[in-house]
């Protein structure tokens, strides 16, 4: 399956320099994240000697936890092997040498606060790889088949409705995009029902991933990852942080939906320009992505053809609004389809308090659930 950049122009050496660090990113998971168990191991042996003796269980743990990062570092490595030529029209081979020899960990003189920054941005990206391994079991593991269910198929339902295949005997006609398509499940799952379908993502950590998956695991389960591994908190048992799952679920690569199934890496507004490029447009957990959310529903509307719909599902967390150097604007549930009335869509199907939970471990004491929004919009033909 294809992967394409984003064609707009670009600062060319902020963008290698960009690309550069995610791959950083995932060669340090390994290193940063023993860094946790190593403070761990470190507090316990400054315990009075009776506190470590009760704690002799818990240390064997933290020694299988190392195990459980070597599993997931392996599959960190698979997932940034060959990411320089993975872009039909961008060749990063030239920059894959800048910047990986582990200077963010490095303090040499009177570099030691810059070093200290370098470092500490080095552990925010790789939290996003860890990020990146829960995502994985959200998308294409057994486990999170239930999240799939409650955020994927109210909106798969919605196209088999609205593009019945009585009507609709060739759906390849019908072009669907979807944009924050994350790790590519739900824009694989609308290719394989035979639609047109292209995802479009921002995030590199999301693209350099759904590339291996979409691309080298023609075998169902043939890769295990620990997704909690990570979480210190609100564990039941040791064995819960342990857990494995098995992934892919289906074989992406080795069961291609159809060819009319491609994925784009770029900023939504910068790579959609077309008007009335789409029949169809399904976002889930995307438009408070957006700083400005008008701008979003303004280009949807741009975009679709006339007659065309837009399938949304998710909450309302607006990602840029406690970003002190971004301009972000949080319009409630009601304001915002107020705009898009204003916008000129006519809302066909809207319902609130949909459950949906996102990459949540189902063993964990405290469990994140969202009363989400799930609406379907027509741009009218006139």
């Amino acid at each position: 399956m294809s992967f394409a950049a984003a064609t707009e122009e670009i600062d060319e050496v902020k963008e290698r320099a960009h690309f550069v660090a995610v791959v950083n990113a995932f060669k340090y998971y390994k290193l940063c994240s023993l860094d946790r168990i190593h403070k761990s191991e470190k507090i316990i042996s400054m315990l009075p000697i009776t506190h470590q003796r009760r704690l002799d269980k818990y240390k064997t743990y933290l020694t299988k936890f190392k195990q459980c990062l070597d599993v997931n570092n392996t599959i960190v490595h698979l997932i940034i092997k060959d990411v320089d030529t993975m872009f039909e029209n961008v060749d990063h081979s030239n920059s894959m040498e800048i910047g990986t020899n582990g200077e963010s960990f490095g303090c040499n003189y009177n570099n030691c606060e810059i070093a200290s920054q370098k470092q500490h941005k080095m552990q925010h990206d790789v939290e996003k790889v860890q990020s990146v391994l829960k995502n994985i079991v959200r998308d294409w593991s057994d486990i999170g088949a239930a999240e799939r269910e409650q955020c994927y198929t109210p909106i798969l339902n919605e196209l088999e409705e609205r593009y019945p295949k009585e009507e609709y005997s060739d759906r390849g006609q019908v072009k669907v995009l979807v944009p924050g398509a994350g790790l590519g499940r739900l824009a694989w799952e609308t290719a394989a029902r035979g639609f047109a379908c292209q995802g479009n993502e921002f995030s590199l950590f999301m693209l350099f991933a759904s590339n291996f998956i979409l691309n080298r695991c023609p075998e169902a389960n043939k890769y295990t990852v620990h997704p909690w591994v990570h979480q210190y908190v609100n564990n039941v048992t040791c064995d819960h942080q342990l857990l494995a799952a098995q992934f892919p679920d289906v074989r992406p690569s080795g069961d291609r939906p159809n060819h009319n199934f491609s994925m784009t890496a770029g900023d939504f507004l910068k790579v959609y320009t077309e008007a009335e490029e789409w029949d169809c447009v399904a976002t889930c957990f995307f438009i408070d992505c957006a700083p400005n959310v008008i701008e979003f529903v303004e280009r949807i509307y741009s975009i679709l053809q006339p007659g065309g719909f837009w399938i949304n599902l998710g909450p309302l967390l607006y990602h840029y609004s406690d970003m002190t150097t971004e301009n972000s604007i949080e319009p409630p549930y009601d304001i915002l389809l107020d705009i898009i009335r204003d916008v000129g869509f006519d809302i066909l199907k809207e319902q609130t308090g949909v459950k949906t939970k996102y990459a949540q471990n189902p063993n964990s004491m405290m469990q994140h659930e969202y009363d989400s929004v799930f609406f379907v919009c027509r741009k009218p033909y006139c």
